[in-house]
């Protein structure tokens, strides 16, 4: 009678280490190993980085590899102006009909604002830097 009574006290605490490894192994597999996997897609990508791809940076600059060093990448955002960045800073390598619709081109808005510049009365100044409201 007593062997059945510690028989029973046994099983008892092995449930909570069951529960344990069971919340370790759950946390493994949708936390940890998804992370890891985007890590290593990340460096493989940084690695894979050559003159001439179009990046973005993980500030969201966008702009095109010009020279690549061990650690560092250059890149040039607008014509003739460079910027250099640790390698780790490229977000994104971005395909080449990406970049296209990444920098729309709207005349329409811009000759809106024109149109109103152009018709908008202007304020005569006093040459004070206040307006012509204020003549303190």
């Amino acid at each position: 009678m007593n062997f059945a009574a510690a028989e029973s006290s046994g099983s008892s605490s092995l449930l909570p280490l069951l529960l344990l490894v069971g919340l370790f192994a759950l946390m493994y597999f949708m936390v940890i190993r998804p992370q890891s996997q985007r890590r290593k897609q990340m460096q493989q990508m940084q690695q894979s980085i050559q003159a001439g791809t179009k990046v973005i940076t993980i500030g969201g600059l966008y702009g095109t590899v010009v020279s690549i060093d061990d650690d560092s990448v250059t890149l040039e955002v607008a014509p003739g102006i460079t910027n250099r960045f640790a390698r780790g800073a490229i977000g994104k390598v971005l395909p080449d009909d990406e970049v296209a619709d990444a920098t729309p081109v709207n005349d329409e808005a811009d000759e809106a604002l024109d149109g109103d510049a152009a018709t908008a009365p202007e304020t005569p100044s006093t040459g004070n830097g206040r307006g012509a409201a204020d003549t303190r």
